[in-house]
């Protein structure tokens, strides 16, 4: 009776080892998915927030913009009352 008892305690001591090996294997492979994602949030804000732009290349000459003629506005008779007539 004892041996039994015993075996029963030594089993019960392994098998809930077990489980707390599996449990840390799933806490460590969530951490790892955290962390990846943490990266990636990290380089979208870095896009995001424009500090890898360099802008200056596609700033306005605004002389050139003066020196362009004026376009007449084609739109000006348009009226879509009449369309669904």
């Amino acid at each position: 009776m004892k041996y039994i008892l015993l075996l029963l305690v030594v089993s019960s001591i392994f098998l809930n080892a077990n489980e707390v090996k599996e449990k840390e294997a799933i806490t460590n492979k969530n951490i790892e998915k955290q962390i990846q994602k943490e990266k990636k949030y990290t380089k979208e804000q870095r896009f995001y927030q424009s500090q890898e732009y360099d802008l200056k290349g596609a700033e306005v000459n605004m002389e050139s913009v003066r020196n362009l003629p004026d376009v007449e506005d084609t739109n000006e008779g348009f009226n879509m009352d009449d369309v669904y007539d």
